[in-house]
């Protein structure tokens, strides 16, 4: 058994910052929005829990940007208290907008943690694997003829941004979400882009698919899945939540960040 095994002492309830291995690998922080939705601060908790059940060996806690407790600055606080070194924040976000390139990197520049950032969840096939099951539970199926697959398009709900990269990112999202459905995937956008949900679903309307469905690529319920779910003609799925590929892709970002690092110091 490992040194840090040895030494580890239970990080405490989902979101709660608890003390620390003595000696092992940087935190996980994830990083999470915040919300005034109230099921949105319990679903990412359970998020959370997910991601400690893959990896018993790692200290994982919750920081939010706004709106819910703990907020990032006062996790990192924490773990200062508590002697931690060094720390990786996972954000809880799909595109490289404001958050990722401001407010994140802002908040961890106060702390005496040291601190990494990982990329934000984006275009990967878990996410795919994710928002698929998602639609499925929701009642999707994939069409079945050809003029089933004619009729048939989904629009992938994601919050937006006015940063161009972090639109890049989410046509990144609905081509592999496209690649494994079969059909269109058209982003939409609940604010700062377009087009919005509406406007997705009157555009391909327009272009004889009717059979349209919702992808919501949210974290956790909110004013804007909530928005885009209420848009849709028909089937809208959950926010991803608690979803054991969006666990693995939140450790896959974590590793990849360290090894990030070790090759750059190479």
């Amino acid at each position: 058994m490992t040194a840090y095994r040895m030494n580890r002492i239970s990080g405490g309830p989902a979101g709660r910052p608890g003390r620390l291995p003595l000696d092992g690998p940087p935190a996980l922080v994830l990083v999470a929005h915040g919300s005034r939705d109230p099921r949105a601060l319990g679903t990412v908790r359970a998020l959370a829990g997910l991601v400690r059940a893959l990896r018993p060996d790692l200290a994982v806690h919750l920081g939010h940007i706004e709106l819910n407790a703990p907020l990032l600055p006062d996790t990192l606080d924490a773990l200062a208290r508590r002697g931690t070194g060094e720390a990786v924040l996972v954000p809880l976000l799909f595109g490289r907008g404001y958050h990722i390139k401001q407010d994140i990197p802002e908040m961890a520049a106060a702390t005496r943690v040291r601190t990494r950032a990982a990329d934000p969840l984006g275009a990967h096939p878990l996410l795919a694997e994710a928002l698929h099951d998602r639609l499925a539970e929701a009642g999707w199926h994939p069409p079945r003829t050809a003029s089933g697959r004619r009729s048939s398009a989904v629009v992938l709900a994601s919050a937006g941004s006015r940063d161009p990269e972090s639109a890049a990112g989410t046509r990144r999202i609905a081509r592999l979400l496209a690649e494994r459905l079969g059909v269109p995937v058209v982003p939409a956008y609940a604010c700062a882009a377009a087009p919005t949900v509406e406007g997705a679903v009157r555009s391909l309307t327009a272009r004889g698919r009717h059979d349209i469905a919702v992808a919501s690529c949210f974290t956790a319920p909110g004013r804007f899945a909530t928005q885009c779910a209420d848009a849709a003609p028909g089937i809208a799925s959950a926010p991803l939540g608690a979803h054991p590929a969006l666990a693995r892709l939140i450790l896959h970002r974590y590793e990849q960040t360290l090894a990030t690092q070790v090759t750059a110091a190479a």
